[in-house]
Order: structure tokens, then C-alpha cells, then sequence
């Protein structure tokens, strides 16, 4: 435990942070297993609903500091290549 006043409450907003930080990263991360769950699945119309999801739920996180610019764009990617090789 912190024994100065400025270091309580740094310990305080670290928690509220690391909370936001949580709630957004589970946000991405489910939006892709659906994603990856609508690939298994084969249906087209839902895919293109979970890839549009998956990357809007990716760029908030970068909007947020949860992500790197570069890794966000590596994981959309990644998940078009993923689309695009599913329906074919």
C-alpha cells in the first residue's frame, strides 16, 4: 500500500484505468471469436456484420491507448485475409 496521498490516489485511477482498459479489450476480443465463430459457420451475411464489428471494436481500442496503431491494423488484416479466404 502507498504511504503518500499522491500515490493512494495514483493507485486509485490506475484501477478505474485498468477496468476501461479490460472492458475494451473484451470488447475486440469477443467481437473476433464471433467472427471466428461466423467462419466456422459459413454464413456470409453474419461474417460480413462480425468483420465490420471486429474492426470498429479494434479501432476504438486504438482510440483508447488499449492497442498499438500497427498491431490493430495487423489484426484486421489478418481477419480480411481470414473473410476473403472463407469465401472463396
Amino acid at each position: 500500500m502507498p504511504i503518500k496521498d499522491a500515490g493512494k490516489k495514483y493507485m486509485k485511477v490506475t484501477l478505474k484505468n485498468t477496468e476501461r482498459n479490460r472492458i475494451t479489450r473484451g470488447a475486440y476480443r469477443s467481437a473476433i471469436k464471433n467472427l471466428e465463430k461466423a467462419l466456422a459457420d459459413g454464413d456470409t451475411k453474419k461474417i460480413d456484420e462480425c468483420l465490420k464489428l471486429s474492426q470498429k471494436t479494434l479501432d476504438k481500442a486504438v482510440q483508447k491507448n488499449v492497442l498499438k496503431k500497427n498491431t490493430a491494423a495487423r489484426k484486421k488484416s489478418r481477419l480480411n485475409k481470414m473473410v476473403v479466404a472463407a469465401k472463396k
